[in-house]
C-alpha cells in the first residue's frame, strides 16, 4: 500500500455499512470521557456541539459515555442521557453533526462498583451484581478515590437496570442520534455481571456463563424494541485484565465467545472489541489479535479498537480482521483526522493535562488543516436540535418497514 494518501489506496478511506446506515470511511472516532459537562443538570452544551462537529469527518462518531441513570455515573462533569436537559443538550450535539455531515451513535454507560458514593443520589452505596469492593479508583470532586464496598443489585433491581437503558435508548431517539452503542467493556457493571470475580450471585444472573451473560442480552433486546438492532452497537473487551476487580480467568474467553455468537444471531450494527493494553505473562491471547479471534463468531461488521496507527488502521482493514477502526486520543488532538490520514499529514499530539479539565482549552482549540469557522457555525442551536431529534424520532417507524 502507497502512502500518497490516495482514498482508494487507503482501505481506512473506503466506504462502508453498519445495518442501513452508510459510511463514507472506515474510520470511528471511539468513546472517549472529557468531563465537560460542568453544569447542574450534567447536561451536554455548546461547546459540546462544537468539539464533535469538528470530528464530523468520521465514518462514525460514538461519544463518551452517557450515564443511563443517576446511579450509573461514575466520573464528574459526565453528560447523561436521563433526563429532559440531557436530551435537550444531546439535541444540540447530533444537529451540529449532521449539519457537518456526521454520523454519531450514543455509547450508554453505567459503570456499576467503579462509582462512590460522592457521586451518587443522596450519597448512597453504589450498585454491583454482589457486595464485592472492586478496589479501584473513581474520579470524584476529590480527585482520585478509592472504591468502595457496593451495595449488591436484587433481582428486580437488575430487572429495572434493563429497563432505565431502554428507556435511555428511546432518549437517545428523541435527541437525534443515529443509534447507540451499549458499553460492555473496561471493568464496568457488565464486565462485573461476567466475571467470577466479581460476580457471585446465586439468581438467575449469577453462576453459569449463561446467566451471567443475561444481563448484557436482556439490555440488547430491550434496547432494540426502541430502534432497530441494525443502529445498535456493543462495545466489549474480552482482554480484561485487573479493570476494576475483573480478573481473566478460564472461563472468560468461553464466556465472551458465547455473547459473541449470541449477538451475532441478533443482527446488531456492529460489535466493538478493544485490544489488550500492556499484556502480561498473566495473560495469553488465543489468537494474534481480539479482533482476529471473534471474526469467526461474529458475521456483522467488527470495530477494532486501543492505539491504532494509520498503518496498523489499515493493514486490520485490509487483512479482514476489522471492517472499521477506532481511534481516540487520535482524534483528541487532530479534529481533521480523517483528512489527515488521506493526505498523510503529521498528527498534532494530544495535551494530556486537558483531558478532563474542561473548558475548550485542549477540547476544542486544537489546529485543523483548513479553517475552522464553518464547523462551529453549525453548533449551538438548541432549539432547532431539538426540533431536528423530534422529526428524527418520528422516522421510527420507517426502520422498521
Amino acid at each position: 500500500m502507497s502512502d500518497t494518501g490516495i482514498d482508494r489506496e487507503q482501505p481506512l478511506l473506503r466506504p462502508s455499512r453498519i445495518g442501513d446506515l452508510l459510511l463514507p470511511n472506515r474510520i470511528v472516532m471511539a468513546p472517549m470521557t472529557r468531563s465537560r459537562a460542568d453544569n447542574p443538570e450534567r447536561a451536554a452544551t455548546d461547546l459540546h456541539a462544537v468539539y464533535y462537529a469538528q470530528r464530523a469527518g468520521a465514518g462514525l462518531i460514538v461519544t463518551e459515555g452517557t450515564p443511563i441513570s443517576p446511579q450509573g455515573v461514575g466520573y464528574i462533569n459526565v453528560p447523561g442521557i436521563h433526563s429532559a436537559a440531557q436530551v435537550r443538550g444531546w439535541s444540540g450535539v447530533t444537529n451540529a453533526v449532521h449539519r457537518a455531515g456526521g454520523r454519531i451513535f450514543a455509547q450508554l454507560w453505567h459503570v456499576g462498583a467503579l462509582s462512590h458514593p460522592d457521586l451518587q443520589p443522596d450519597g448512597q452505596l453504589p450498585v454491583a451484581p454482589s457486595a464485592i469492593n472492586p478496589n479501584d479508583k473513581c474520579f470524584t470532586n476529590r480527585g482520585h478515590t478509592p472504591t468502595v464496598v457496593p451495595r449488591a443489585l436484587s433481582t428486580g433491581e437488575v430487572e429495572a437496570t434493563v429497563e432505565d437503558f431502554q428507556a435511555a435508548a428511546a432518549n437517545a431517539v428523541r435527541a437525534g442520534f443515529d443509534g447507540v452503542e451499549i458499553h460492555g467493556g473496561n471493568g464496568y457493571l457488565f464486565s462485573q455481571f461476567f466475571a467470577r470475580s466479581m460476580n457471585r450471585r446465586t439468581d438467575r444472573y449469577g453462576g453459569t456463563i449463561e446467566n451471567r451473560a443475561r444481563f448484557l442480552l436482556e439490555v440488547v433486546d430491550a434496547v432494540a424494541e426502541e430502534i432497530p438492532r441494525g443502529r445498535v452497537g456493543v462495545r466489549l473487551n474480552p482482554a480484561l485484565h485487573r479493570l476494576g476487580g475483573v480478573l481473566v480467568d478460564e472461563e472468560t474467553f468461553p464466556l465472551f465467545e458465547y455473547v459473541a455468537r449470541q449477538l451475532d444471531a441478533r443482527e446488531l450494527a456492529y460489535l466493538h472489541l478493544l485490544e489488550p493494553i500492556n499484556p502480561t505473562d498473566e495473560f495469553t491471547l488465543p489468537a494474534p489479535t481480539i479482533a482476529g479471534h471473534f471474526r469467526p463468531l461474529f458475521t456483522g461488521p467488527l470495530i477494532s479498537a486501543t492505539d491504532h496507527t494509520r498503518t496498523t488502521g489499515n493493514r486490520a482493514v485490509e487483512a479482514g480482521t476489522a471492517d472499521l477502526v477506532a481511534f481516540g486520543r487520535a482524534f483528541i488532538a487532530n479534529p481533521d483526522l480523517v483528512e489527515r490520514f488521506r493526505v498523510g499529514a503529521a498528527l498534532a499530539v494530544p495535551d494530556r493535562a486537558t483531558f478532563y479539565t474542561g473548558g475548550a482549552q485542549g477540547y476544542t482549540d486544537y489546529p485543523r488543516l483548513v479553517d475552522d469557522r464553518e464547523v462551529e457555525s453549525v453548533a449551538g442551536d438548541q432549539a432547532v436540535g431539538l426540533k431536528y431529534a423530534e422529526a428524527r424520532a418520528r422516522m421510527r417507524e420507517s426502520w422498521s418497514t
